[in-house]
């Protein structure tokens, strides 16, 4: 497929340095400039765009994989070394740590030196590291290297999501990178499976160590076959023509001398950085999808069949709400789930575990569902919020709130159960949801029902 060029944009934003770089090449090549946001967001879903995708949601079912596996391993940990549970305690949290630190310094490094390189190096640390605990001697080693696995599992999900965003046009992306985090419970339920296989025979060690061959396999293979991000590219002039290459092996010929441009994002790249989040209008979103990401941490802890509920509820949820937003919009569909949310986990205050199992389980699914839909999605709301320049940054940082969330949730919930108990802790999940429904209505950048279809 064929795109025609286009003169270049005759007033540019002054602070708009690569927009002015794209227009005086194209002026120098007889004024060939792509616009590369129309060539990517209305053009085909070739093959290599769907590769890339797939590669980016094998990126998250790895890195939920190997966020799980220190769960299945402590009883047996527990019982080996002759330790409490409580002993433990620093492993989760130096793993949860980690991840929050490597959501934020992910998003600027993908910012900074690409998209690609940051998956990469993401799936080779916390694949090494979770071969190394295999090794430990003690929980304080462990703990260290759960803390150095978080960095790159951490790392893994803005980095992906953002290439997923990037690769898949306007039409498809809300779904496309929803699909892409609902990987991360996809690879903790094969975590589960792996470990039943393997505790019994090779132990804690052998779980570790083949857990992490796993990821590492994966990085030999996304050193080989993942591209850069085009959009990443179209702004560094000196690689325009790997650029050029690229949209070809893509179905979008261009010239290979030809010059980029995206009139689409290029007003919105006044700023770069961290402190662009806030600048142009972003302040107040930024702030309030990181309230609702904060609140999102608060999540259900089961067992057995109820975990399983609420998990294959979140898949569906998360993919269901994917298609609403893509045929009208964000706004009403996540905070329609909001309301679900809180609702459902209100609703099963009064249903007895003993009495009515069905109907707590029933709940938890249904709870799972709303909560997961809204979760999942809020990424694809980042990746239309913040523009390439800070696409990574922006849901990175989203995230890094979202681990705080998490660590909270460690400490609240157990301090909640104990309190009031199970009631209580309901009380409690369907007040965060409630609290994401306030941040998510002061959202201003909602995607629109055009720009998802």
């Amino acid at each position: 497929m064929n795109y025609s060029p286009t003169a270049p944009a005759a007033a540019a934003d002054p602070a708009s340095v690569d927009a002015d770089s794209a227009a005086l090449a194209g002026i120098a090549n007889g004024g060939a400039t792509v616009d590369i946001g129309q060539a990517l967001d209305d053009g085909p879903f070739t093959l290599l765009q769907k590769c890339v995708v797939v590669l980016a949601a094998l990126s998250i079912v790895v890195d939920g994989f190997d966020s799980q596996l220190i769960g299945f391993a402590i009883p047996m940990l527990i019982k080996e070394w002759g330790i409490t549970r409580n002993a433990f305690a620093p492993v989760v949290a130096a793993g949860l740590i980690g991840m929050g630190i490597g959501s934020a310094c992910a998003g600027l490094f993908a910012d900074r030196f690409g998209r690609r390189w940051a998956v990469i190096g993401s799936v080779l640390v916390f694949g090494a590291a979770t071969c190394s605990i295999g090794l430990a001697p003690n929980v304080a080693v462990i703990a260290a290297l759960r803390f150095v696995a978080g960095l790159g599992i951490g790392g893994a999900l803005p980095s992906s999501t953002t290439m997923t965003a990037e690769y898949t046009p306007a039409r498809m992306r809300t779904f496309a990178v929803t699909a892409t985090i609902v990987c991360v419970p996809l690879g903790g339920m094969l975590a589960g499976l792996f470990a039943a296989q393997v505790l019994p025979v090779y132990g804690w060690r052998g779980l570790f160590v083949a857990g992490g061959v796993l990821p590492l396999v994966l990085a030999v293979a996304l050193l080989a076959c993942l591209p850069e991000s085009p959009r990443f590219l179209a702004r560094r002039t000196q690689r325009w023509p790997e650029l050029a290459r690229l949209l070809g092996r893509m179905s979008r010929e261009v010239a290979p001398d030809a010059a980029f441009t995206d009139l689409r994002e290029q007003r919105a790249e006044k700023h770069v950085g961290f402190t662009a989040l806030f600048r142009d209008g972003r302040a107040r979103d930024s702030a309030a999808i990181w309230a609702a990401l904060t609140a999102e941490g608060l999540s259900v802890s089961l067992a057995g069949y109820g975990l399983s509920a609420y998990n294959l509820g979140g898949v569906i949820g998360a993919l269901g709400c994917a298609l609403a937003i893509a045929r009208w919009g964000s706004r009403g569909p996540m905070l329609l789930c909001c309301v679900g949310g809180a609702a459902s986990a209100w609703l099963i205050l009064g249903v007895g575990a003993t009495q009515h199992t069905g109907w707590l389980i029933a709940g938890l699914g249904l709870h799972g569902l709303f909560v997961n839909a809204v979760q999942s999605t809020l990424y694809a709301l980042c990746a239309y919020v913040y523009p390439t320049s800070v696409r990574a940054t922006g849901t990175a940082s989203a995230l890094a709130f979202g681990r705080i969330g998490a660590i909270l949730s460690a400490f609240a919930g157990a301090a909640v159960i104990t309190a009031g108990g199970a009631f209580a802790y309901l009380l409690m999940l369907g007040a965060a949801m409630a609290a994401v429904l306030v941040a998510l209505a002061v959202v201003r950048r909602h995607i629109p029902a055009d720009q998802a279809r």
